[in-house]
């Protein structure tokens, strides 16, 4: 089937599979420069992955340190 034939859902998926091994190679290369991690993180969120963390995460020690809040928490709070 050429991609020319392919439906709406058909090229969406399509794209997002080709967006996904594009960011899993760049990154694995070491080539991810902060814009596309930025990029890769706000898409792996806006498709609903999530890492939860655990209180004995070392992950949890980074998100205590950062300077800024989740964008969608302070809007929350704000309302």
């Amino acid at each position: 089937m050429s991609d020319n034939n392919l439906k709406g859902a058909e090229k969406m998926e399509v794209l997002q599979n080709l967006l996904t091994d594009e960011f899993i190679e760049r990154i694995k290369m070491g080539e991810a420069e902060p814009s596309l991690l930025n990029a890769a993180r706000q898409f792996l969120k806006d498709n609903g992955i999530h890492s939860s963390l655990h209180q004995d995460d070392k992950i949890q020690d980074l998100v205590s340190v950062l300077p800024f809040k989740d964008a969608e928490e302070v809007v929350a709070k704000t309302n």
